[in-house]
């Protein structure tokens, strides 16, 4: 049995509704035929936007999504992709499959994008084969009412009001395909960078400085020591895989029950990964003032047999769920520091939420787990204290149960998950002053996913649950992830 104690008076911090933000990036079918499939065609649409994509990521809150990388981000030239359509230049998507990127969708697009959602724009602008002058005049286009010839062509574009996006990336793993920097250099890049994006109005730039690969602390040390007093967010990667090797990983749909409990134990290295960084962003930030953005994380597999290896489309099992469902909590329970994280990807790239192919669409496990976890956003996260056992093999065990809690408008959500890959637990949550309870349920075989026109996975009600003496006592089945609502 698994205990699980609620303290509603010990708050952690306000979990950011950031923190369950996502990436879309130009590769594969990510934008093109996943999100934008142009004005003229027969698949519902709003100024290209597919509706059907659009209204499911409305529905689970989607509060921030970042554009155009990635290791896209570095090689994109922002001018490309304004102006009319027949007008903007073609180019080689050397990063992804080698097709050709035609910039119909570009800044103008991605804004109308995120207005349709509802979400803020994060940009991730070019510091790997671009300019200051390019990045400082892209955030002058989108945010600047000045009468110049920057803002005169956004107006010859049809929009005369700014837009006023705030997010701003300066690079993208700068170690690596942004320009295989060191940190010393990137830190200077980075300052000079930021000098010159200017504040626009009332708009102030939050700028976010690209942080370390996984468990690089020394890039991290260097960018606090360095260059921390200049940016108001620093990034952070991670990449779950089985195997040890990126050339040899695990595959999507095939794998063992070693392996299912390999990917969930390298998922909880998520916990170790951010306190790790956190605890050298705290020495030289002790204030908190500058924020850990995970703007890339979830399950990398083999790309599905068929196709195109530049694309990383997988599918997406309850086992990605319970991925996902782990990150959750511990970027909940982190979110003192941790102030947006964005999963990759949005629609047919990896962990994608969402899977498109013609005009059919499909919802993956993991878009559900975001159903479940949408409560927490700008919630107050408090203390939830979980004892429970080990479960796994010999080489790969987690703890059976993960769990976190907040309190919003006189609610509590509590959200966990059951890690074991077929073993039930019974579970017993202690909260103070426990009224009426709610239930929801996304419980599957671990190597269940949804596929078109056949949906395994969905969630269903949940009341098999007792409330008894400020005691709530439930039985979870394996490899599930539920959400109480406790008034």
């Amino acid at each position: 049995m698994a205990h699980i104690t609620i303290n509603p008076d010990r708050v952690i911090g306000r979990i950011s509704k950031n923190i369950y933000g996502h990436f879309s990036e130009h590769l594969g079918r990510c934008i093109y035929n996943g999100i934008f499939v142009g004005r003229d065609s027969a698949i519902p649409n709003v100024y290209g936007m597919r509706s059907d994509v659009v209204a499911a990521l409305r529905h689970i809150k989607i509060p921030v999504l970042r554009w155009p990388g990635g290791c896209f981000a570095d090689e994109y030239h922002w001018q490309d992709g304004i102006g009319p359509l027949e007008e903007r230049k073609r180019m080689v998507n050397t990063n992804w499959g080698y097709v050709v990127e035609d910039n119909s969708f570009g800044t103008h697009e991605f804004l109308e994008l995120c207005s349709q959602l509802g979400c803020e724009p994060y940009i991730n602008a070019n510091v790997g084969s671009g300019t200051v002058r390019e990045m400082a005049e892209w955030v002058e286009y989108v945010n600047s009412e000045g009468d110049s010839s920057v803002v005169r062509t956004r107006w010859a574009n049809g929009r005369k009001e700014p837009w006023g996006v705030r997010f701003w990336g300066v690079g993208n793993e700068n170690w690596g395909c942004g320009g295989n920097m060191r940190p010393e250099y990137y830190a200077d890049e980075f300052r000079r960078y930021q000098t010159y994006c200017r504040n626009y109005g009332e708009n102030k730039l939050f700028r976010i400085a690209c942080g370390p690969n996984t468990d690089d602390y020394r890039w991290t040390e260097v960018l606090m020591q360095q260059a921390g007093r200049f940016m108001d967010g620093l990034t952070m990667h991670y990449y779950t895989i089985t195997g040890t090797e990126w050339a040899h990983k695990g595959k999507a749909l095939q794998f063992s029950d070693t392996e299912y409990y390999e990917l969930l134990r390298k998922a909880c290295r998520m916990d170790e990964l951010v306190t790790g960084h956190s605890r050298i962003m705290d020495r030289y930030d002790p204030s908190h003032r500058i924020g850990l953005i995970v703007d890339e994380w979830g399950s990398w597999h083999e790309v599905e047999a068929g196709t195109n290896p530049g694309f990383l489309y997988q599918q997406n099992t309850m086992r990605d769920a319970m991925v996902a469902a782990i990150h959750l909590n511990i970027f909940n329970r982190h979110c003192d520091r941790v102030i947006m994280a964005n999963l990759a990807q949005t629609v047919n790239v990896l962990q994608s939420v969402i899977l498109t192919d013609g005009d059919r669409m499909v919802l993956t496990p993991t878009y559900h787990v975001f159903d479940l976890f949408k409560a927490h956003q700008d919630a107050e996260a408090v203390d939830c204290f979980v004892e429970t056992a080990k479960v796994g093999t010999d080489e790969w065990t987690v703890d059976h149960i993960t769990a976190s809690a907040s309190k919003k408008d006189g609610r509590m959500t509590l959200t966990l998950a059951n890690l074991s890959m077929d073993e039930a637990e019974e579970i017993t949550v202690f909260c103070p002053n426990t009224g009426s309870v709610n239930g929801r349920i996304l419980t599957g075989d671990a190597r269940q996913y949804n596929d078109f026109g056949n949906e395994q996975v969905t969630i269903q009600a949940f009341d098999e649950f007792l409330v008894k003496d400020q005691a709530i006592t439930l039985t979870v089945p394996g490899c599930s992830v539920v959400e109480l609502t406790i008034a």
